[in-house]
């Protein structure tokens, strides 16, 4: 049997893009071209890219990216898309927890869950954060969103996905975190690019400040910042809060 983070995205590209989650895209891509200082030599993996949303929108302001995802429905998909847009892209289909790369990159990305905290283990997730450290170059930058731990802690993760539905859009149901693993089990109901209801069994990992610095210190980044992380705005004048679903991370070699 095949892990829910495989089975729903077997048949679900277009209908994904049409998500609330994934309606920020300029605005985050706006915040990845500032840590690069707007450097178009800059090389980019995008590392869980989804549908291709963020590496699509970066080559439209001339950088070269890759993008990678397990989902090999999803990178059709985003091979499209590019097509469309009238840029090129190398969309790769790849798991995040055995990448070929090394060294190749000054810049990753893995925004809106690409990957890390999907996974059903906790040395799988850290397996794509060494894979996508391996992949930078000597000065490389990671940047990243995160589920932030802190939120449950004060808030009830169940209200929060009832109160970000929309009509027609995938929903969250029957959602238990666990405090001893800091896991949320939850039900997706969503429907398919082909129209079918679909429920899966789900789980995510939700990370707090001081485990992400303790990974990514292990992995050898000298200097590591935490944010809140704002759909479509990103920013570091956004002190990381309670109240913040997830959390922005950016972290130098």
């Amino acid at each position: 049997m095949k892990p829910w983070y495989e089975l729903l995205f077997e048949n679900y590209a277009h209908k994904y893009d049409q998500e609330c989650f994934v309606q920020g895209t300029a605005g985050e891509c706006d915040f990845v071209e500032q840590e690069i200082l707007h450097d178009k030599a800059i090389k980019i993996l995008d590392i869980g890219c989804g549908t291709g949303r963020h590496p699509i929108e970066l080559a439209k302001r001339g950088y070269q990216v890759t993008g990678v995802d397990l989902s090999g429905n999803q990178i059709k998909r985003a091979r499209e898309k590019a097509q469309e847009a009238g840029v090129i892209v190398d969309f790769q289909m790849q798991d995040a927890r055995n990448l070929p790369f090394d060294g190749e990159f000054d810049l990753a990305i893995m925004l809106c869950e690409g990957g890390f905290s999907l996974m059903e283990t906790d040395e799988m997730n850290f397996e794509i954060l060494k894979n996508a450290t391996k992949a930078l170059k000597s000065k490389g930058k990671l940047i990243f969103t995160a589920l932030n731990g802190l939120f449950p802690l004060f808030h009830s993760v169940s209200d929060f996905y009832k109160s970000a539905q929309k009509e027609g859009q995938s929903q969250c149901k029957e959602c238990s975190f666990d405090l001893m693993t800091f896991r949320d089990h939850n039900t997706v109901v969503f429907e398919d690019d082909s129209g079918n209801k679909r429920e899966l069994k789900c789980n995510e990992r939700y990370y707090v400040p001081s485990e992400i610095t303790w990974l990514l210190k292990t992995l050898g980044f000298k200097k590591i910042d935490i944010f809140g992380a704002k759909l479509g705005a990103y920013s570091r004048n956004d002190k990381l809060a309670t109240d913040d679903f997830e959390m922005l991370v950016v972290a130098e070699k």
